[in-house]
Parts: structure tokens; C-alpha cells; sequence
């Protein structure tokens, strides 16, 4: 459409299926480039990523939205998971939980999400994910019922 711009900047966050730690440090790259070509294939722009053992996190930027956000993340989803799966990083079967968590940002906070992404490792030292996805959740005043915020075992 003729003079229509868009910028909105999304983080996305989604767990292994039973929050197992099945993303080994040793496959995270391999893992976070092919998801990069993923997001780069549906023409958006990947600001940060951080594959932790049980959970992801992505920064996308969208300059257009001519599809659906839970499409684009099952996308995402759908085709990183076959990926492993192919590759026989497990004896079992991958999967990602149903489900995901998607919080928008200014410009003005891009700088501090892609800090906060890309020091994971450091963040969750001090904080472990359930405790992250909730206050999440919280600061962005979205009404939940626990019981269907993942599967939360004791971290």
C-alpha cells in the first residue's frame, strides 16, 4: 500500500517442549543461524538472538506486516524444529512448547533488549526463566493464568 511505513520492534520468547535443556551450547550458533535465515526469508530483521538450553529469545524488527505474527512465529517454530530434528541432534524428538510470549519495544529500547538477549547466560545467574516470563508478563500488564504459562518445573 502507498504510503504506508511501519517499524515495530518484537521480542519473542518460547520454550522447549517440557522445558527440557535439549539446545546444547555446543549447537546454539548452528541453531540461531538457521532461525537468522528463517526470519531473513519472511523479509524482517533479526536484532539480537540467544538460544538458551530450554528457551529462546528474539529481537525481530518488522517493516511490514503482510501476515500474521503467530504465523510468522510458527514459521519460526515449525521449520527450526524439523531442522533438529533432521540433523539428529537428539535420540528423541524436538519440539517447541505451544505457545509464546511477544512484547513490543520502542526505538528508544532496542539498545537495552539486544544487551539483555545477548547476556542471557549472565542475566540467568540471578533469575531463572519462569521468573523471567513473569515479571514479563507482568511489566507489560498482560492478565495470565499460571497454569497456562508454559510448563514451569522447579528451576
Amino acid at each position: 500500500m502507498a504510503n504506508t511505513y511501519i517499524q515495530i520492534y518484537i521480542q519473542f520468547i518460547f520454550a522447549v517442549q517440557g522445558r527440557q535443556n535439549l539446545i546444547h551450547s555446543s549447537k546454539r550458533e548452528e541453531l540461531q543461524k538457521y532461525i537468522s535465515g528463517i526470519i531473513k526469508n519472511n523479509n524482517q530483521k533479526l536484532l539480537a538472538i540467544h538460544a538458551n538450553p530450554d528457551h529462546i529469545h528474539l529481537l525481530v524488527g518488522f517493516n511490514n506486516l503482510n501476515f500474521k505474527i503467530s504465523d510468522f512465529v510458527r514459521d519460526i517454530k515449525a521449520n527450526s524444529s524439523r531442522f533438529i530434528n533432521e540433523e539428529k541432534w537428539l535420540n528423541g524428538k524436538f519440539n517447541w512448547q505451544e505457545g509464546y510470549g511477544a512484547f513490543s519495544y520502542s526505538k528508544s529500547q532496542i539498545d537495552k533488549v539486544v544487551n539483555y538477549i545477548l547476556n542471557q547466560e549472565e542475566h540467568h545467574k540471578k533469575k531463572n526463566f519462569k521468573e523471567e516470563y513473569l515479571e514479563l508478563l507482568n511489566k507489560f500488564e498482560i492478565q495470565y493464568e499460571e497454569k497456562y504459562v508454559f510448563e514451569f518445573y522447579n528451576d
